[in-house]
């Protein structure tokens, strides 16, 4: 049999309990147990938002929030992004990161894309477009760096 990877994006409202069930599930193992931070994560930003994942054979594979221009950057932004364990290493994230790109630049195509990204992932998205705007800083302990992907002539990746 194969296996069946989908993928969703729903804004908030329009999230069945299932969904945001697996939704704040994935959010919590992933960085409240797993990276060990305690931190509210339902932090009033889950509301104006869209929720991109990818699941494979029914299960959330990988996820990001993608957030409108003003919510918290001055343009729109990508946030919350995860693989799940059993994923990791298989091209979930890479393919989620390519669609929310996508999305928000056609969504919002005057609009620059804002990430506050763990360092060691600064490769991964400069890869995807995004640039370093500054110093590394401290967010839970974890070292993060902000980066912004730039208004695309068409929107391109």
């Amino acid at each position: 049999m194969d296996a069946t990877v989908q993928t969703h994006c729903l804004p908030f409202h329009s999230l069945n309990t299932n969904q945001l069930y697996q939704i704040l599930r994935a959010r919590q193992e992933v960085f409240i147990i797993e990276q060990d931070c305690n931190y509210l994560d339902c932090d009033g930003r889950d509301l104006p938002g869209e929720h991109l994942w990818i699941s494979y054979n029914n299960e959330l594979a990988a996820y990001a929030r993608l957030l409108p221009p003003g919510v918290a950057y001055a343009g729109s932004s990508i946030g919350r992004v995860l693989t799940t364990k059993p994923y990791r290493g298989k091209g979930f994230g890479k393919q989620l990161m390519e669609r929310a790109i996508h999305l928000l630049e056609t969504q919002y195509p005057q609009s620059a894309i804002y990430i506050s990204a763990q360092q060691y992932l600064e490769k991964f998205y400069s890869d995807l477009g995004f640039v370093s705007t500054g110093e590394s800083y401290l967010e839970d302990d974890i070292p993060h760096i902000k980066m912004i992907r730039p208004v695309q002539p068409h929107g391109n990746i």
